[in-house]
């Protein structure tokens, strides 16, 4: 499960939608997002130059069994989840963060799992209070960002015992209910990545500043979604590897409008948990 992929590998062919992604456009000055937290606004402020390009997003179920998340840096599954509601933090924390640790160990072979946050997003004008989806093309973590966040997350004993040991940034990503009908997430294929094409950008959040990846166009890129999620099934991606060896290790993902979606179909509703995974040399 963890050997080197052949990056090489082609996706099959899978039937495509055209649809309308938002990129960074490069530019001489570091981007740099001012987030809810800092400024006390319902979306962050971003102080970047943005641009929309239609691609082809394809269905990634005809090929959902080849996928690896080695090579293509996103994984589908089949999952479901003893926790009844993911509304609840004391129930996701209970139930459905041990149920990520076992689910990740198991499919990357990793020694040791850790939970370290959750998100949920919706575009349900009622749901107050929580994340609309997140429409432009980014990875979570960076080059830099990747082994600050374990600094930030780990106590500093428990960062001392797994320093130098290989890991990985893995998001497990979740509809609340299903079947998703509304902003779909689209998840690029990394064997199509050029890393020339992330713009690293700042995070401004009270007292600290983060960094992730803004993703610029190339035609060269391949998207894939997964129509129609239900709540049993699970999308993992990964933001990060600190292993340089083939690997995937930056999987730019974006939620995008889908030209069909019916005018009457619900909100997107979906919770997405934030993992480390460390690996034993």
């Amino acid at each position: 499960m963890n050997s080197t992929p052949d990056r090489n590998t082609s996706a099959p062919a899978a039937e495509a939608t055209r649809a309308k992604l938002t990129f960074m456009a490069r530019t001489e000055q570091k981007p740099y997002i001012e987030t809810e937290a800092l400024t006390g606004a319902k979306e962050p402020r971003y102080h970047a130059e943005m641009e929309v390009r239609e691609v082809d997003i394809r269905d990634g179920r005809p090929m959902a069994q080849e996928l690896s998340l080695d090579r293509n840096g996103f994984l589908l599954l089949d999952h479901a989840t003893q926790a009844r509601d993911l509304y609840d933090d004391t129930e996701v924390k209970a139930v459905y963060y041990p149920e990520a640790e076992t689910l990740i160990r198991s499919i990357t072979g990793a020694s040791r799992v850790v939970v370290f946050d959750h998100t949920r997003r919706t575009d349900a004008a009622e749901r107050t209070g929580i994340r609309g989806p997140a429409r432009r093309v980014h990875n979570d973590y960076t080059e830099q960002s990747g082994p600050q966040r374990v600094r930030e997350v780990l106590s500093e004993e428990k960062a001392e015992a797994l320093a130098g040991m290989p890991f990985t940034q893995i998001n497990l990503w979740r509809p609340i209910r299903g079947p998703v009908l509304r902003s779909p997430i689209a998840v690029l294929d990394s064997t199509s990545l050029d890393p020339e094409d992330l713009i690293a950008t700042d995070m401004l959040y009270p007292g600290r500043v983060g960094e992730i990846y803004h993703l610029a166009y190339n035609p060269e890129q391949h998207w894939f979604y997964f129509p129609e999620m239900r709540r049993d099934e699970a999308l993992l991606i990964k933001g990060y590897d600190s292993r340089r060896n083939g690997r995937a290790r930056f999987t730019p993902h974006t939620a995008f409008d889908h030209p069909a979606t019916a005018a009457d179909a619900p909100p997107r509703e979906s919770i997405e948990l934030r993992t480390l995974a460390f690996f034993e040399e």
